[in-house]
């Protein structure tokens, strides 16, 4: 085996795993990391995703246990169920001729497997805190073995709340075990867990002059809110997307706009906390196999998510965190592949994109939103490439049989050709290209950093949006401010006004408010006519029909997980 991994005196039989594998050489945070642990000292390991930390520690960690003892010796913590099974998998594919049992816990399963294997004895556990926390309280998890510990993305697992469940976990471990600590970023917390639970830890920073992998192209797109759904359909017709993953602030929004683009002929499906593992697994499946080519999912839901063939990552909503954008955007260019990060920024949110660049070291670049010239372009582009491709094959030996057939009948050839293709073109026409407005006119000068700066106070101060009616000129909404929202009554024939008792205080905008309503009442979204954003408060007219099933599911509503109240405007 001519392997570089057998530099680090590894088992023969691990060393054998990974020439099995295809791997050859270590990647810089495998070959920092390995020869640390392997000494039995605890190291602390910051590196962004896909870099190769899980054979940092799992080859270490399997090096030094000892198969067939009967009870845990290794235990590693991950944020979420995908990534726990991602963990385990590797786990098993390393240690696959050591005989090595390893167990996957994780929540939305029954209890009674993983305790009977658990009986049974395992030599690693993997798991999410809350499954491992939960066994440990039926008395079904024993820790009282484990010499090597492992805690991976602890900045995830902060960021969903779990750190107090894993120093419950981690007084349940001995005082001597060996313990690594990966994150991707070192928030104030994590370094407290650290400075607490581990001892004298070497650091092992990989870290490039970018945070974000180099083989990223990132982008933005500047757009108004309510045009966001129209701008990403039109980037879906010019962007040769293998597998896209969208990112959205909520659930509500998730749903409704993997729904949106399925109505717009797009394979697409949500991903959020609302389905249940089962559901969850199912969905996963079908993308992976690519049954399904849009993911549109929220940060919990993607969280942990390993998937190679990502060729896109679209930040529908930007995140509101900064570190939260490299989790995000490297989701894709994975094992090796190059990919493209695409951002939708509202002209409010310039801001926050400086602070993403500021983070990640690079510079994020502008680019044009596709013109219908362009779009129209590019699908015939496309058409006449699959026609040289067919042509090239000469496998339509019955077709040409059908054309000999018309020829023989009097019509042009060249005739039967045009309509052959026109009729191949039909999906074009269930497949619009949706209006976008142009960028409203508050927008038009920037100060320091970008940020918008406003001529007047009705651009400052109100928002209005229309779930059906994207297509505005400038200030159009400031102009018929005044009209359309003095009273409480609809100005629209057959629209009934009501009141969404959260407004700009709570951070609405236009996009929770039809979200919201078309997930939880089930009605389409874009029936959603006129929107005004108040201060705590915000006024929306919705088509008569549905106002019952509106008001009924008021004590359901949620943005950002505060519950929201409907009712009649009067």
């Amino acid at each position: 085996m001519t392997t570089e991994f057998s530099q680090f005196d590894l088992h023969p039989q691990l060393v054998q795993a990974v020439d099995e594998l295809g791997y050859t050489t270590p990647t810089p945070i495998q070959s920092a990391i390995i020869p640390i642990f392997l000494t039995g000292q605890d190291v602390i390991g910051q590196a962004q995703t896909g870099t190769g930390k899980t054979a940092a520690f799992a080859l270490p960690m399997l090096h030094n246990i000892k198969p067939g003892l009967g009870f845990t010796q290794a235990l590693v913590m991950a944020p979420t169920r995908e990534l726990a099974l991602q963990v385990s998998k590797a786990v098993s594919e390393y240690g696959r001729h050591l005989d090595v049992r390893v167990l996957t816990v994780y929540g939305g399963q029954p209890y009674r497997p993983q305790i009977q294997a658990l009986r049974k004895g395992v030599d690693v556990v993997v798991g999410t805190p809350g499954r491992l926390l939960d066994l440990l309280q039926k008395e079904a998890l024993d820790l009282s073995g484990v010499r090597l510990l492992v805690l991976d993305e602890a900045d995830e697992m902060l960021s969903m709340g779990f750190i107090e469940d894993i120093e419950s976990i981690l007084k349940e471990i001995p005082g001597e075990h060996q313990t690594a600590l990966f994150s991707a970023t070192m928030p104030p917390e994590i370094r407290r867990l650290a400075d607490r639970y581990l001892s004298n830890p070497q650091m092992v920073a990989i870290e490039n002059k970018q945070r974000t992998v180099a083989a990223i192209e990132q982008r933005y797109y500047l757009v108004n809110e309510f045009d966001k759904t129209a701008v990403l359909t039109r980037l879906f017709e010019v962007e040769e997307i293998t597998a896209a993953l969208i990112f959205t602030r909520t659930r509500a929004s998730c749903g409704v706009l993997a729904n949106e683009l399925s109505n717009r002929g797009f394979s697409a499906e949500p991903l959020n906390s609302d389905l249940n593992q089962d559901a969850r697994e199912r969905v996963l499946s079908r993308f992976r196999e690519g049954k399904v080519t849009v993911l549109v999912a929220t940060d919990i839901a993607a969280r942990g998510l390993d998937i190679d063939h990502i060729s896109h990552v679209f930040n529908y909503d930007i995140p509101q965190f900064v570190e939260a954008y490299v989790h995000r955007v490297g989701r894709t260019a994975r094992a090796g592949k190059s990919g493209i990060a695409i951002s939708l920024i509202t002209p409010g949110e310039i801001r926050k994109l400086k602070r993403i660049e500021t983070f990640t070291r690079q510079k994020i670049s502008e680019a044009a939103i596709p013109t219908v010239e362009e779009i129209t372009a590019h699908r015939e582009a496309v058409l006449l490439e699959k026609m040289r491709v067919w042509l090239k094959r000469g496998r339509a030996k019955k077709e040409r049989e059908l054309i000999e057939q018309f020829v023989a009948e009097g019509f042009d050839p060249l005739e039967v050709a045009a309509n052959a293709l026109k009729m191949a073109r039909g999906d074009e026409k269930q497949r619009p290209i949706e209006r976008v407005s142009e960028l409203r006119a508050a927008v038009a000068s920037r100060g320091k950093y970008g940020e918008a700066k406003y001529g007047d106070s009705k651009s400052r101060n109100g928002t209005y949006a229309r779930g059906s009616d994207v297509a505005r000129t400038p200030g159009r909404a400031d102009e018929m401010d005044n009209d359309r929202f003095k009273s409480n009554k609809s100005h629209e024939q057959g629209m009934v006004r009501l009141i969404f008792r959260a407004g700009r205080d709570q951070g609405i905008r236009p996009a929770d408010v039809v979200g919201t309503l078309a997930y939880h009442a089930d009605i389409p979204g874009k029936t959603i006519g006129a929107i005004k954003i108040r201060e705590v408060h915000t006024l929306v007219d919705v088509p008569e029909q549905y106002v019952p099933q509106v008001l009924a599911k008021s004590g359901d509503y949620q943005v950002r997980k505060q519950a929201i109240t409907i009712e009649l405007a009067k």
